[in-house]
């Protein structure tokens, strides 16, 4: 019996590989709903070749502008629109697997419909267990979701980790490893005149224009050790990065007696997909061979937390907790979208975050409504800080 699939974010490069591993297995997926933002021509193509039962965009013009095209054309394909819809279909009882591909806080509440539902969850998107934390593994908990993550570092590890009831006994620490970005290397200097074109070309992964900017600052890597945490129950100082340029071994577990389990491959997400989307089982993913006769030598080493202070500023907010989470990630989102449309330097970005993270400190929350509001607010003074300080950035 095929499953059938929710898939958030679909027209991202997540929900494009995700469909391309779909396409190779027909006979054990359906795809169910394919949701994006406002990007309905896009859609419009998915909806043709993939036939789902609804198409979701959040922004109600272009759900308008969806809706009429393919009437003209004859789709028999629903059309939703808002945040509601969003959940909806996440939460659908004929769902069966919702696949979180949005990129930051605006996925934080259709993925937690899906979790709440108990959905088996592929969770791409590291900013709904950055911004909710406790409460989205609480809500897993509660309702018995089971929860598999899809970055490449957190997918490795969840490979690397016992099966058996997922148990922490016997594990000394977790090495995620960074690709360094496109800047490894770069001095002061250089960084201060980082361009948006230079930023957007990462050596390693094909990545949509924010995660790429995160990985060029390294916060991305400081999500994924706040999202690491949370996912496998790990205190901060049990978990360690390492720069690792080659991109082959996608992160390590080390245990008590000193063995150290690492996942290797090539750099190509549809393996993390395929792996979450079957397991326990493995299904081909349409990623080549890692050919270890051609394999030049791998390269470890320390990030430089001095050149990329973004790595330093999501541990410091790993450790205090509370809001401090959704303070990081919604002034990192301002930032970098102030960087893409020319407001603000590369070296900005991370001037941003803390200047918010001092402005406000973490606080307690016992609700998503209360964590989003304290999500605004951050937003709004990452604003006024482009604003009235963009230039001295």
């Amino acid at each position: 019996m095929s499953q059938r699939i929710t898939l958030l974010g679909a027209t991202g490069s997540i929900g494009l590989q995700t469909l391309d591993v779909i396409a190779l297995h027909p006979e054990r997926y359906q795809v169910f709903a394919l949701a994006a933002f406002t990007r309905w021509q896009a859609l419009a193509e998915l909806c043709l070749r993939h036939r789902p039962r609804y198409a979701v965009l959040r922004d109600p013009q272009a759900a308008a502008a969806l809706r009429n095209h393919l009437a003209a054309i004859g789709s028999d394909t629903e059309v939703l629109e808002g945040e509601r819809a969003l959940e909806e279909v996440s939460e659908s009882p004929e769902t069966d697997v919702v696949v979180a591909g949005i990129v930051g806080a605006a996925g934080v509440r259709p993925t937690l419909a899906a979790v709440r539902a108990g959905k088996r969850v592929l969770l791409a998107n590291k900013e709904a267990l950055v911004v909710t934390g406790a409460l989205f593994m609480q809500a897993v908990n509660d309702h018995g979701a089971e929860l598999i993550p899809l970055d490449s570092e957190h997918n490795a590890i969840f490979q690397c980790l016992p099966q058996e009831g997922r148990s922490r006994q016997g594990v000394r620490r977790l090495l995620l490893t960074a690709s360094g970005g496109p800047f490894r290397g770069y001095s002061a200097e250089a960084l201060a005149r980082v361009t948006v074109e230079q930023a957007l070309k990462h050596p390693n992964w094909d990545m949509g224009p924010k995660i790429s900017v995160d990985s060029a600052t390294l916060m991305n890597k400081g999500l994924e050790l706040i999202e690491a945490s949370w996912l496998f129950s790990m205190d901060e100082s049990q978990i360690d990065i390492v720069v690792h340029p080659q991109s082959v071994v996608h992160s390590m577990v080390e245990y008590e007696d000193g063995s150290v389990l690492a996942q290797m491959g090539t750099p190509d997400m549809r393996t993390p997909i395929a792996c979450g989307l079957s397991w326990p089982q493995r299904i081909a993913s349409g990623a080549t061979s890692l050919d270890f006769l051609t394999l030049s030598a791998l390269q470890f080493e320390a990030a430089n937390l001095s050149l990329f202070p973004c790595l330093r500023l999501a541990r410091e907010a790993l450790r205090a907790g509370g809001s401090a989470g959704a303070v990081l990630n919604a002034a990192n989102e301002i930032a970098v979208q102030a960087f893409l449309d020319g407001q603000l330097a590369f070296n900005g970005i991370p001037s941003c975050v803390e200047a918010t993270l001092t402005h406000l400190p973490a606080t307690g929350f016992t609700s998503l409504d209360e964590i989003m509001s304290v999500d605004e607010e951050a937003r709004a003074y990452a604003r006024q800080q482009v604003t009235s300080r963009g230039a001295q950035y």
